[in-house]
């Protein structure tokens, strides 16, 4: 059973950072793809940042690139968002994902499998 448990979240001023993790356990596939994804009050779930579980770039949405960075430990089996720099429109709850194939810059298109429960990021002004 595939499971992601992120933890990290919390409450930050603006021009501030945080560091997102995601324990990812049971994921046996040896390649595929990582993302982060974010959901704010009244929108609509967007991706963050994706990365390949092998070796391959990584991929940010427009919003975040220069600010957040994603990266992974495989021998820990933990997913990394760094973010920096963070605005008031960073509020949202962050979830990680994963799911088998390639494509990893296809943040929206391709579906991911697994989920997390999501930890929250509260960004003031």
């Amino acid at each position: 059973q595939v499971q992601l448990v992120e933890s990290g979240g919390g409450s930050v001023q603006a021009g501030g950072s945080l560091r997102l993790s995601c324990v990812v356990s049971g994921y046996t596939y040896s390649s595929g793809c990582l993302g982060w994804f974010r959901r704010a009050p009244e929108k609509e779930r967007e991706g963050v940042a994706t990365i390949y579980i092998g070796d391959g770039p990584t991929f940010y949405a427009d919003s975040v690139k220069g600010r957040f960075t994603i990266s992974r430990d495989n021998a820990n089996n933990t997913l990394y968002l760094q973010m920096n720099s963070l605005k008031a429109e960073d509020t949202a709850m962050y979830y990680c994902a994963a799911r088998s194939g390639y494509y990893c810059y296809e943040m929206a298109r391709l579906p991911y499998t697994y989920w997390g429960q999501g930890t929250q990021v509260t960004v003031s002004s």
